[in-house]
């Protein structure tokens, strides 16, 4: 072979011109030879194909992470980068030469251009765009281009749906493709996925998928663009950007032409377009794509092979020498590059990296390839460590390797996980493939690939149930050719509703609600199906619903709604008390009225039971105060309240009754009676749900727990701060509690002088300095301005003092009436009838004329309850009857001759014989009825006297 000069040619073209078929054709021809591809997946197919061509004892399998090298081997199938450039071949090939301008890989590229040849014959394949480059750097080498075999058209933008059979959709993000392949799964019955990041079984198991057309879709990354060879008639884009690792940028048509190429195959023609959000292809890139005409390319990527091992910074600096002549400029920074800047920070790694053999040593470590993309400093510790074992001479340890891959034989996880996982093994086989770094290497290797075999079957298998619904695909065809009436349809556990397999809504609660992405044709007659299957199904879920145990439901005072499965299935409506609301089902066309109530009566114990245990405190304070008749008032008006009862205390408690109250947890403040326990955020936030949905108001979002002091809410209805514990202070609102308790404190401390303002008083209250002053006010506590010294003395102004509140001035003392030809007996007539209104006497002539008289004024006049109020605590009893009618309304008219019947010691009977105008003496009032003998007690009837009623005089 002397006697012939080595032949260097350049096949340049489009896809689906043959190039590579031509390549292995030649390499098969010569008795040996090496070909170097872009992509793993493509060198593990052609070996496949030149095993069957020539039989696995003569073909060899170099990756980075697999070496399958039979000592009779002739003829390799490898990457780019594990090209065995040591060995010389007869036959020399590189696929996708342009990929020279690529700043990651392209250097990689370039120096096999430049450097890689083979004895007899030198084949580049790649696009037209390098041929400029090309020529000028390799003078010698022949050029041929070879046209494509079909033709590729635009077909525009298409919908996701409306997509032919037999489409590739291209993404540039692992979300994007999950993103569109549930979509086409719903839709169209499932579709293959395509990613560079799997491995190479199940890539090529995935392709299989796609082949058999067990479904007629595929999405797929940009990995699909080289050289994969598939029976597809459609490319579409999803997406005309993607990151390139360092930026987001556009992608140039010659890239776009690289990937629609993949439509068409053989003779067959291909079209290409846009799909789903994606902005139409413009006029300029889609006659580039069709004319298969691009801009040349002028600049490739380079980097110094002769590498300088004197050191690590010579090293450094001979990987960043500038290219030697134009036309070659350097790419971004590689990982191996990265890395070794890296180290060489390392104390350790420097003293050890001494001498050319070690500074080899390390290069190569640094070489470790980045599959799992961490962006962290994981990846090059991991270097670190493995040139730390090598350094010394010593091989890999085995408990590490073991401990290392086998904490990745793991296939349970997501397909996130898994392809995580795949990365980390990728990185391990690479370790493994290594001879003089492990002992024993061909074991750890097929160690190694048992791993990945194991997470690739695992990952296939999440890809096909995740994105391929082989019943949907049916269910679909039996839509299209008009079998409808006998689609089989069921609701699951979850409450998905199922046609035939496929997935056509859910039950929210009791209601149906369509898959929204089912339309047309197709969505009439599975929802026909699904009505069928729900009628049938939904007696059985309200019993499931009556029996299922409360764990299982949820109160949300947040919504106001309880939910069963997650899903809400009714709302709470205003009911007889706050503390009570009703239960409303919402109407569904599957729930009769015999099935709504047993859903509501369900339901209703359920909210009855569960704010009986948060509101627990409450409900345990009533049950006490039953049996104690002076706390019943009290207590009955905090239950009402849901705990807090706001106003003053002072005139309708006395300090007896608030010491009993306070024994039990209720304090009797100045500004409310309430129930502390009441205020923590759990029972608060329960109450403000009652409140608003009482007052048919919408939910109030309340402060974080924790805060003493907010800003006055401009969106709270008129009652709700205080109903919840909240005391307008000035200009901002105050938590009860420490209201109460920070004004007591200070009026007990001011009872008989006045006190500076205290200096934490502005933390306490959780407020600025400036504010402390009228929110005070707002307590009702006496502010003494700051006073400045008279002229003649000098120093700081008396500061502000806090001074006992203002007591309520006395009564002025009745004055001689006045003459009556007095011009101001007018006026005392006036301040007559208004005292007298005052008292409880007759407001106008036309009231005292009445023959009829409000039940609690007419209980009060006869002096059989000390106060008015008190009208309404008895009444709630139930147990009130006037002419044997119960009532429960303070202004229900009495007349004379009218009989009451009252829990009063027992139960009092009597008659009314007179009306007063105003309460008089004892004596008076007892003209005022006459007593009936008893004669029976009603069952239920209270055996004592209620809160506030007074015995007979």
């Amino acid at each position: 072979m002397a006697e012939y000069a080595p032949r260097v040619k350049a096949v340049l073209g489009p896809t689906n011109t043959g190039k590579t078929h031509l390549a292995v054709e030649r390499l098969l021809a010569h008795s040996s030879g090496a070909i170097g591809f872009p992509l793993r997946l493509l060198a593990r197919e052609n070996y496949d194909r030149m095993v069957a061509a020539k039989g696995a004892r003569h073909v060899a399998l170099i990756t980075g992470e697999e070496k399958i090298v039979p000592p009779a081997a002739r003829w390799f199938s490898c990457t780019v980068e594990a090209m065995p450039l040591d060995r010389r071949t007869e036959f020399l090939a590189v696929d996708e030469i342009q990929l020279c301008a690529d700043p990651d890989r392209g250097h990689i590229f370039t120096d096999r251009l430049l450097h890689a040849r083979g004895l007899a014959e030198t084949m580049f394949l790649g696009s037209e765009t390098i041929r400029r480059p090309l020529q000028r750097l390799i003078p010698e080498a022949s050029v041929e281009t070879r046209p494509r075999l079909s033709q590729l058209t635009h077909s525009g933008h298409a919908k996701l749906n409306s997509l032919p059979p037999r489409s590739a959709v291209v993404a540039f993000s692992a979300a994007e493709v999950y993103a569109i392949a549930e979509l086409i799964r719903r839709r169209r019955g499932g579709c293959a996925v395509v990613m560079g990041r799997l491995s190479p079984r199940t890539r090529n198991a995935q392709v299989a998928l796609y082949q058999a057309k067990e479904v007629d879709f595929l999405v797929a990354t940009d990995a699909v663009g080289m050289g994969l060879n598939m029976d597809v008639d459609h490319v579409a884009f999803a997406r005309l950007s993607k990151f390139d690792g360092h930026r987001p940028r556009q992608l140039t048509a010659a890239e776009v032409a690289q990937i629609a190429g993949r439509a068409g195959r053989g003779m067959r023609n291909g079209t290409f377009g846009t799909t789903a959000d994606c902005p139409r292809l413009t006029e300029d890139v889609v006659q580039a794509v069709e004319t298969h005409s691009f801009p040349a390319l002028t600049q490739l990527c380079w980097r110094n092979p002769d590498l300088d091992f004197t050191g690590i910074d010579a090293l450094l600096a001979s990987l960043t020498v500038a290219p030697p002549q134009p036309g070659l400029v350097r790419g971004n920074e590689a990982s191996d590059l990265e890395t070794l800047a890296a180290l060489a920070r390392d104390t350790d790694i420097r003293a050890m990296a001494v001498g050319r053999h070690r500074l080899r040593m390390l290069w190569d470590a640094c070489q470790i390839p980045d599959f799992r993309k961490l962006a962290d400093d994981t990846h090059a510790k991991l270097c670190g460590l493995v040139f730390s074992h090598i350094g010394r001479g010593a091989a890999l340890p085995p408990d590490w390797l073991a401990a290392q891959i086998s904490g990745l034989a793991r296939p349970e996880g997501d397909i996130d996980t898994l392809m995580q996982r795949l990365a980390g093994i990728r990185v391990w086989s690479y370790i493994a493939a290594r001879s003089d770094w492990v002992r024993d290497a061909t074991y750890w290797q097929g160690r190694a690939r048992e791993v990945e075999d194991l997470l690739s079957d695992a990952l296939h298998e999440r890809l096909i149930a995740r994105f391929v619904d082989r019943r949907t695909t049916q269910l679909i065809r039996r839509l299209e050719a008009g079998e409808a009436g006998t689609l089989l349809s069921a609701v699951t556990q979850r409450g998905e509703v199922v046609v035939e397999g496929h997935a056509v809504g859910h039950l929210a609660g009791f209601a149906f609600v369509p898959d929204p992405l089912t339309a047309g044709e197709e969505r009439r007659l599975v929802l026909r199906a699904a009505r069928r299957a729900l009628h049938e199904v939904m007696p059985r879920r309200v019993s499931l619903l009556e029996a299922a145990p409360d764990a299982e439901l949820a109160l949300l005072p947040t919504l106001g709604a309880i939910t069963w499965g997650g899903e809400a299935i009714a709302r709470l409506k205003p009911g007889s008390h706050l503390y009570r609301p009703h239960v409303e089902v919402p109407g569904s066309e599957f729930l009769d009225g015999a099935l709504r109530e047993r859903v509501r009566r369900r339901l209703q114990a359920f909210a009855d039971t569960t704010i009986r245990a948060r509101l627990a405190p409450l409900f345990a304070l009533a049950s006490l105060a039953d049996a104690q008749p002076r706390l019943r008032g009290p207590v009955h008006r905090l239950l009402e309240g849901l705990g807090v009862v706001p106003g003053a205390t002072e005139a309708d408690i006395p300090p007896g009754l608030r010491r009993e109250l306070k024994a039990l947890g209720v304090r009797a403040g100045h500004f409310a009676l309430f129930l502390p326990v009441m205020l923590k955020p759990a029972a608060l936030a329960l109450r403000a749900a009652l409140w608003c949905i009482h007052h048919a108001q919408p939910m109030v979002a309340l402060p974080a727990a924790g805060l003493v002091s907010v800003p006055k809410p401009s969106d709270w209805p008129p009652g709700f701060a205080g109903a919840m514990g909240w005391i307008e202070a000035g200009p901002v609102l105050l938590r009860l509690d420490v209201a109460e308790r920070v004004r007591a404190e200070l009026a007990w401390g001011t009872r008989t002088h006045s006190l500076p303002v205290p200096p934490d008083l502005a933390s306490r209250l959780s407020v600025q300095g400036e504010l402390v002053l009228p929110v005070l006010r707002g307590l009702g506590l006496r502010v003494l301005r700051e006073t400045p010294l008279p002229p003649d003395q000098h120093g700081p102004p008396t500061p502000a003092r806090i001074a006992a509140p203002r007591r309520p001035a006395p009564a002025a003392p009745a004055g001689p009436a006045p003459h009556g030809d007095s011009p101001f007996a007018p006026l005392a007539g006036l301040r007559l009838e208004r005292t007298t209104q005052t008292k409880g006497g007759p407001a106008t002539q036309d009231e005292a004329s009445r023959d009829w008289q409000r039940l609690d004024k007419f209980l009060w006049c006869a002096r059989l309850i000390r106060t008015r109020a008190a009208c309404i605590p008895l009444l709630a009893t139930g147990s009130v009857r006037i002419n044997r009618q119960v009532t429960t309304k303070p202004h229900t008219r009495v007349r004379v001759g009218d009989v009451l019947a009252m829990p009063l010691r027992g139960v009092t009977v009597i008659r009314v014989q007179g009306l007063a105008p105003r309460r008089g003496p004892a004596a008076e009032a007892r003209l005022l009825y006459q007593e009936i003998p008893e004669q029976h007690t009603p069952a239920g009837d209270a055996e004592t006297t209620p809160v506030g009623a007074e015995p007979p005089e």
